[in-house]
């Protein structure tokens, strides 16, 4: 029999499900996530520690898909969550112990090496076999073999549009006419595709990587997202250009590559992300 031992009320829906598939729950508590899913630590009777994301009314497929990702990047030098369990209403991973990260020199050292060999494992394509999301937006994987039209038609036409704002779609289109902006061609990355600080910890040193929306697309966009929100040390960067150098003018393209996570901020939170997002679509129509 499943024990209903829980700090939070309640017996939330997905429980039943994953004693089914992992064994007896002995206890539940809702800790600090994220701001799109409730977290869950869980103990199951054999001892196993478990940490749950759940969703009052998740996606179809959100969760599969996010289990897909962890597999995928799993396959790379970064650490990341075995999956334990996965169903339509919850994702069930091993437990880590993360603590402090400290963007220490030695930390940022591990990170960026481990993100150019991931990098460098490559994808078949722009984009990938399947859809997934990022956060709870649809997100549309269909592969391309031009950079500048997946970008704009693939990632951020589609939320752009959630929007409803023809100012902004304006711009794009005008964007989309200065393919020079993507700077030199270069094979498809398997990218993390939402590596934000957040979604990085440590396990004794060790960065862990979580939360991915993962695709085949140009490198630079996981190193874009690190600088949006949060920084990227000299050190990660030094560290990443010794396995797999970067383009001279790589910085000059962070902005494009921002873009995307500005408008699904926009999308899901408003606020200051619509004009952050139109100015940074202003500065590339209007750039040299």
């Amino acid at each position: 029999m499943t024990t209903r031992e829980f700090t939070a009320p309640g017996w939330p829906l997905w429980c039943d499900d994953l004693a089914a598939a992992l064994g007896a729950i002995l206890h539940a508590e809702p800790i600090a996530g994220g701001d799109i899913n409730e977290a869950w630590r869980v103990e199951i009777a054999d001892g196993l520690r478990v940490f749950v994301k759940s969703h009052a009314s998740p996606q179809p497929g959100l969760y599969a898909a996010e289990a897909d990702g962890l597999a995928w990047l799993a396959e790379g030098p970064l650490r990341v969550p075995r999956v334990l369990a996965v169903s339509d209403t919850f994702l069930a991973l091993e437990w880590l112990e993360l603590g402090a990260r400290g963007r220490d020199a030695e930390f940022d050292e591990r990170l960026g090496r481990g993100l150019a060999q991931l990098h460098a494992l490559g994808a078949p394509s722009l984009g990938l076999a399947r859809d997934n999301f990022l956060a709870t937006l649809p997100q549309d994987n269909t592969p391309e073999p031009d950079l500048a039209a997946f970008w704009i038609e693939r990632r951020l036409r589609p939320v752009i549009a959630r929007l409803g704002d023809d100012a902004l779609l304006a711009r794009l289109d005008r964007l989309a006419a200065r393919p020079e902006r993507f700077g030199p061609p270069e094979r498809p990355a398997r990218l993390h595709g939402d590596l934000w600080w957040g979604n990085v910890g440590s396990a004794r040193g060790e960065p862990v990587v979580f939360d991915p929306a993962v695709y085949g697309g140009h490198r630079e966009i996981d190193l874009a997202m690190l600088a949006l929100f949060g920084g990227t040390s000299d050190t990660l960067i030094a560290a990443y250009d010794e396995v797999w150098p970067l383009a001279p003018d790589w910085r000059g393209r962070l902005g494009l590559w921002q873009l995307y996570p500005l408008a699904v901020h926009a999308v899901l939170f408003g606020g200051g992300y619509v004009p952050q997002l139109g100015r940074g679509l202003d500065a590339l129509v209007r750039g040299s």
